[in-house]
């Protein structure tokens, strides 16, 4: 019997929480905007809906658990 190539599972916690797109890069949301949002300006508050950016090491680890190369 020929050894046959294994499926690929990914991390689903992982894929939740990181969006990779067509380019390549590893896309996240700002923590702390989920709730007590009285407390924060207002400024603040616009500053955590933004995508934040995963670079360096950690893009490489995230891409690797969703099963990129």
């Amino acid at each position: 019997m020929k050894n046959k190539k294994r499926k690929l599972k990914i991390r689903k916690s992982v894929a939740r929480r990181f969006v990779i797109t067509k380019t390549g890069k590893v896309l996240r949301q700002s923590s702390f905007g989920g709730h007590l949002k009285r407390k924060k300006s207002k400024k603040q508050l616009r500053r955590l809906k933004q995508v934040k950016k995963v670079e360096g090491r950690w893009a490489t680890k995230v891409k690797k658990l969703l099963g990129h190369q």
